[in-house]
C-alpha cells in the first residue's frame, strides 16, 4: 500500500471513528447534564433533602473520573482493535442499568448505588472516546477532542424537552427507566464500531503543529505523574471544573431561587427550559470552537481568553440573574466558557506527554473532575449560610481569574521549558 492510499484511507476512517464516538457521547450526556431535572421531583416525592440527593451527583462525577485510569489502561492494554469497543460496551451496560435502578430507588442508598454504576459506565465511555480522538488526530487534536466532548456537552439538548414532558406526565421514575434503556442500548450498539489507529496509520497526520508546544516523547503514566506540569494542570482543572459543575448541578435550583424558573419567555417555553436548551447548546459549541482556537493560538492563550470571560459571566449572573432574559444569557455564557476544559486540558495533556499512553494519561488528569465534584455540595452550604447565591458566584469568578494567571504565567513557561529540556536530553529524537 502506497503513502497516498494510507493517507486517504486514514483520513476517511478517522472521521468515521470520530462520528461514532460523538454518537456515544450524545447518548450518555443526560447522565450528567439531565440530572438537574430530576432533583426537585425526587425531593418532592420522597422528602429527601436536596443536599443529600446531590451527594448522588458527587458520587457519579467522582466514579466517572477516578476509575478512568483503570478503564483507560484496559483500553490501551487490549490494543486498538479490541480495547476501545470492549470498554465502551461494558460502560453502556452499566449506564443503562444505573438509570433503571434509579427508577425504582426508594432510598438514598439505592440512589447512590445507581450513581456509582452510572459514573463508572459513563467514565469508561468518555475516557475511551477522548483517548481515541487524541490518537487519531495528532494534527487537529484540539478540534477533534472538542467535537467528541461537544457530544457530551450538547447531547442533552435533544432530550431536555422529552425528559421534562415524561417527568411532568408519567413521572420521574418513568423518565429514568425509558431513557436509561434507550441510551444504554444505543451506546452498546455503537461500541462495536469503535477502534483505535493501527501502527503507522496516522503517519500522514503526525507533522507537528507549528502553533503548539508539543513533545516528541511519550511519557509513561509514572513518568508523567512525576512532573510539575501534570500537577499544575490538575490544580487548574479542579478549580475550573468545580465552578462549572456547581452550575450544572444547581442551575434549576438557582432559577427557582431567583424566581424566574417558570416565567414564560416565548412560544410557551419557561425560563428554565430555555436556559437548559441554551446552556447545553453553548456547552457543546464551546468544545470544538475553543479546541479549534487553541490549535491556532496555543492552549494557554485560549485558556486565558475563555476563563477570563467565564469569570465575568459568573459575576454577572450573580448580579443580574433575577431578570429572566439575563439569566438565560449569562448562564449560557458560563456554560460556553466552562465546557471547553474538556477539549483544552486533554489536548494540552497529550501535547505535553505524547500519544503512546494517551488514554491512560488523560484518565489520570480527568480524575480532577472527580475531586472537584466534592466541592459542589459546598455551594449549597455557602448559599444557606449567606442566604443568597451571591457569595457562590463571587467565589467561582475568583477561581476563574486565578486559573487565567496560572495559564499565562506558570503553565506556559513550564511547558516550554519541559519540551526544551527533552530536546536537549534526546537530540536524536
Amino acid at each position: 500500500m502506497n503513502a497516498s492510499s494510507i493517507s486517504s484511507g486514514t483520513t476517511t476512517n478517522r472521521w468515521a471513528q470520530l462520528i461514532v464516538c460523538i454518537g456515544c457521547m450524545i447518548l450518555i450526556a443526560n447522565f450528567q447534564y439531565g440530572w438537574t431535572l430530576f432533583v426537585h421531583p425526587m425531593a418532592a416525592a420522597h422528602k429527601w433533602p436536596v443536599a443529600e440527593i446531590q451527594v448522588a451527583f458527587a458520587i457519579f462525577v467522582a466514579l466517572e473520573t477516578w476509575l478512568t485510569p483503570i478503564e483507560g489502561w484496559i483500553a490501551d492494554a487490549l490494543g486498538p482493535t479490541r480495547g476501545p469497543k470492549f470498554v465502551i460496551a461494558v460502560g453502556a451496560i452499566l449506564v443503562g442499568l444505573a438509570w433503571v435502578i434509579n427508577s425504582f430507588a426508594d432510598s438514598l442508598g439505592v440512589l447512590y448505588v445507581g450513581a456509582a454504576l452510572s459514573g463508572t459506565g459513563a467514565g469508561a465511555i468518555y475516557t475511551t472516546c477522548i483517548g481515541n480522538a487524541t490518537k487519531w488526530f495528532p494534527d487537529r487534536r484540539g478540534l477533534a477532542v472538542g467535537l467528541i466532548a461537544a457530544g457530551f456537552g450538547a447531547g442533552a439538548v435533544i432530550s431536555v424537552i422529552p425528559i421534562r414532558m415524561v417527568i411532568a406526565g408519567p413521572g420521574y421514575q418513568a423518565a429514568f427507566l425509558w431513557f436509561g434503556l434507550i441510551q444504554g442500548t444505543g451506546t452498546f450498539i455503537l461500541a462495536w464500531f469503535v477502534r483505535g489507529p493501527l501502527p503507522g496509520e496516522t503517519r500522514a497526520a503526525e507533522a507537528a503543529n507549528p502553533n503548539l508546544v508539543q513533545t516528541t516523547r511519550s511519557y509513561s503514566p509514572v513518568q508523567m505523574l512525576s512532573t510539575p506540569t501534570f500537577w499544575l494542570l490538575y490544580i487548574m482543572f479542579v478549580l475550573i471544573s468545580a465552578s462549572g459543575l456547581m452550575a450544572v448541578a444547581q442551575i434549576a435550583l438557582i432559577a427557582r431561587s431567583y424566581g424566574v424558573s417558570n416565567q414564560i419567555l416565548f412560544f410557551g417555553g419557561s425560563t428554565l427550559t430555555i436556559a437548559l436548551l441554551f446552556d447545553n447548546a453553548m456547552n457543546g459549541a464551546a468544545r470544538p470552537f475553543f479546541g479549534w482556537v487553541s490549535d491556532n493560538i496555543g492552549r494557554e492563550n485560549t485558556m486565558a481568553l475563555a476563563f477570563g470571560i467565564g469569570g465575568i459571566a459568573y459575576w454577572l449572573l450573580g448580579s443580574l440573574g433575577h431578570n429572566p432574559w439575563l439569566f438565560v444569557l449569562f448562564a449560557g455564557l458560563i456554560f460556553f466558557t466552562w465546557g471547553e476544559i474538556f477539549s483544552l486540558f486533554p489536548s494540552t495533556c497529550t501535547d505535553s506527554f505524547g500519544p503512546k499512553y494517551a488514554t491512560t494519561n488523560l484518565s489520570f488528569l480527568y480524575t480532577a473532575k472527580g475531586a472537584s465534584a466534592f466541592l459542589v455540595p459546598l455551594a449549597n452550604v455557602l448559599k444557606d449560610y449567606t442566604g443568597s447565591w451571591h457569595a457562590v458566584f463571587v467565589t467561582t469568578a475568583i477561581a476563574n481569574f486565578v486559573v487565567v494567571a496560572l495559564a499565562l504565567f506558570v503553565l506556559k513557561p513550564l511547558r516550554v521549558r519541559q519540551t526544551a529540556d527533552h530536546l536537549v536530553e534526546s537530540p536524536a529524537r
